[in-house]
């Protein structure tokens, strides 16, 4: 013991820090739990139990149609020893997705939990044909080949358990015009306004966009957009930007149309040499291009504009971000008034008109010129010199349209044939969320929107 106690002693300080910090780390090593479970086995509120994704680390729950959920008491069931947070019968809001953390020892879980009622019409069709039901804003829409008679139809409509609807199912119904279905059960009654119709002739316009199909879009601003053109037009078609990288056929379209709402940045796919390529000849070869939302960055991809010279003020909140404004927000096309985008369109005073009324949620999505401070245009006139483009809209309050560049039209440039029009900024909403969970007031001026749009198709067709 005495030889032992001597040696402790000559050793180096150094030394002994290090044998006291390894016996700290051993014993820390024996208090570390990993081999415990951290998965929730059960989960429930007001007797619905809930669809566990333990690899995707997320719990869905639909609840009967009409019930609340911001105030609802979950049940729990998690491992012995295990916590969780917020706990197993506390009063939690799921307006929003919450975030359930599971803990057992020294390791925990993330989950994401969705509570939703369920929808009072699952589907509606006629003659076979699946309608777009649009539960946010309460509208149904369908399209019927040409040549249907729109005054005796016969809507088949599944419902949620528990919900009546009126007119009744069964019923033969004029849809010439907009009809009004009343849902209900004992705790809410809505009202869903269908409009049925059948296509117009028109010109060939193509909707391009990411996904493989129409009915894989899954951005609902560029669904809404997609459902008015193939209502309207019937020679609308849907376009893949792999469709066009694999060399389909441009020749017989009029109108490239690309409604992009997804994301800031504008997707890859969309911006390889391959795909800008074909574009490019397209638009040479005497084609049209109208870029919506943050589309409106293609001019500089596809050279439409000198490089560099694409909207200089990118911007938009996402869900669950976003915002209802106390405002109207609408355009000032004043000196542009007897353009023909702005044909028809419902205005507050001579060259001004609004597209999104007040109190009606948004995002806000903008890729515009901003003119006096940033990338030296100074006003309207530079940036028509530099840009070889021609502005013909900015905001309400712009008499001038020296502030701001939000729908311009490029019919000049090295390849004089080519004709591009840009529409972007936050008032052109074609879809309209909902605000943490509460349906958002109907935008009243959407149908500013759609003339505008349907404006400029047309115009692009014949110009």
């Amino acid at each position: 013991m005495k030889k032992i106690s001597n040696t402790l002693q000559v050793l180096p300080l150094w030394m002994m820090l290090f044998i006291t910090l390894f016996a700290c780390d051993t014993r820390h090593e024996d208090d570390f739990m990993t081999r415990v479970s951290v998965h929730i086995n059960a989960f429930s509120v007001t007797g619905v139990s809930g669809k566990i994704d333990n690899e995707a680390d997320k719990i869905d729950i639909t609840l009967p149609y009409g019930s609340k959920v911001t105030a609802l008491s979950p049940q729990i069931a998690i491992p012995e020893g295990a916590s969780v947070s917020p706990a197993s019968g506390s009063i939690v809001n799921f307006t929003q997705a919450v975030k359930f953390r599971v803990k057992n020892g020294n390791i925990y879980k993330d989950y994401e939990v969705s509570v939703k009622a369920q929808n009072p019409i699952i589907s509606f069709k006629i003659n076979g044909l699946y309608a777009t039901v649009n539960q946010s804003n309460k509208t149904i829409s369908l399209i019927v080949p040409e040549g249907t008679d729109l005054t005796t139809l016969q809507p088949v409509i599944e419902t949620a358990p528990g919900v009546s609807i009126t007119p009744s199912l069964g019923d033969t119904i004029d849809f010439t015009n907009p009809v009004q279905f009343t849902v209900s059960n004992a705790n809410l009654t809505e009202v869903y306004t269908a409009k049925v119709s059948a296509p117009v002739n028109g010109p060939s316009i193509a909707f391009i966009g990411t996904a493989s199909s129409r009915n894989s879009l899954t951005n609902p601003d560029e669904i809404a957009a997609s459902d008015w053109l193939f209502s309207k037009y019937s020679g609308a078609i849907y376009l893949s930007f792999a469709d066009v990288a694999a060399g389909a056929s441009l020749n017989t379209i009029d109108v490239l149309w690309w409604h992009y709402d997804s994301t800031t940045a504008l997707p890859a796919e969309a911006v390889t040499p391959n795909v800008t390529g074909k574009i490019k000849t397209y638009l040479n070869s005497g084609g049209n291009i109208l870029l919506t939302s943050f589309a409106s960055q293609y001019v500089d991809a596809l050279g439409i504009v000198p490089a560099g010279k694409g909207p200089n003020n990118v911007f938009g909140d996402f869900i669950p971000n976003g915002f209802a404004d106390g405002s109207d927000w609408g355009i000032s096309f004043i000196g542009n008034e007897n353009h023909p985008v702005f044909a028809g369109l419902q205005t507050y005073e001579t060259g001004k008109a609004n597209l999104l009324k007040k109190n009606t949620f948004r995002l806000n999505h903008t890729a515009w010129w901003f003119l006096p401070d940033w990338g030296g245009y100074t006003n309207g006139a530079g940036w028509r010199s530099q840009t070889g483009g021609n502005n013909l809209a900015s905001e309400a309050w712009d008499n001038a349209l020296d502030g701001r560049v939000a729908i311009a039209e490029f019919p000049g440039g090295a390849t004089s044939n080519k004709t591009c029009i840009v529409i972007s900024m936050g008032a052109y909403d074609w879809y309209n969320e909902t605000s943490n969970g509460n349906p958002s007031p109907p935008n009243d001026f959407i149908d500013n929107i759609r003339t505008l749009t349907s404006n400029s198709l047309n115009y692009l067709t014949t110009h």
